[in-house]
């Protein structure tokens, strides 16, 4: 009987410690879960499709959902109380219209930089080798408008080489500059190096100095409303980790 007894206790031990080191496992994993809504500059596209990839294979339970485009205007929807989780700009200036109206959770981290160049059609029909080359008579160029961080920086860089240009559009952000070339509606565009790179079946990238002096920092931040905060924070650490940083570099983008 005592050993019956013993044999009985020892079983309930058993299956008690099983249950408790099953719930404790669940209450540490602290796994994230919900849906995340990513507001991005147009320019990351194609990388940061990549890292929200990599971001749900680590997080199953997460579902990332991107939105693109200039970022003036994505910083206009987060203080008009547009719901998201995070932004990322394409130059400090536009997300300083998200911090100054309180809509950013700590200070933004700069996680990455990007340089221009000029981008023609293949076989650069129109040989542009230079910025100079954009004020030849009949040369049709599309810019990114002023307010836009690569319309702001292709101001910089061509006013650092005194070049006066007319374009023939300006555009809301790069992907729609770089479109007109794509489609063959201009000979050249000012553009991100890292979108020459991605298009690089139809373009080709001229680099030119002035740029170095128009490098646009990318900045990155939770926001303060975020319907999901945690999964927020783990996604702006996510992309600054050695392996997303990777997927940025080899895409052009440069480190801060």
């Amino acid at each position: 009987m005592r050993k019956l007894l013993a044999v009985i206790v020892a079983i309930a031990l058993v299956a008690g410690c099983g249950d408790n080191s099953g719930r404790t496992s669940e209450a540490a994993s602290g796994a994230l879960s919900g849906s995340l809504t990513v507001l991005a500059a147009a320019s990351l596209t194609e990388t940061f499709n990549k890292i929200g990839k990599d971001f749900e294979t680590a997080n199953p339970k997460v579902k990332i959902t991107f939105s693109y485009g200039g970022s003036s205007g994505l910083a206009q929807q987060i203080t008009s109380g547009a719901p998201a989780d995070v932004f990322a700009a394409a130059s400090p200036a536009t997300m300083k219209t998200v911090t100054d109206a309180g809509d950013a959770t700590g200070t933004p981290a700069v996680f990455v930089r990007n340089q221009l160049v000029i981008a023609v059609p293949k076989g650069n029909p129109g040989g542009v080798r230079a910025l100079a080359d954009l004020t030849a008579p009949g040369t049709k160029v599309a810019l990114c408008a002023a307010q836009v961080p690569c319309g702001a920086a292709a101001g910089k860089a061509l006013g650092a080489a005194g070049v006066k240009i007319t374009p023939v559009t300006q555009e809301q952000d790069v992907k729609a500059a770089l479109a007109k070339v794509k489609l063959g509606e201009v000979d050249a565009a000012l553009v991100y190096r890292t979108d020459a790179r991605a298009a690089a079946s139809d373009v080709e990238g001229i680099e030119f100095p002035e740029s170095a002096g128009a490098v646009n920092d990318y900045p990155i931040v939770a926001l303060k409303n975020a319907p999901n905060a945690a999964a927020a924070a783990a996604f702006v650490s996510f992309v600054q980790t050695g392996p997303e940083l990777e997927v940025l570099t080899d895409a052009g983008f440069q480190k801060p």
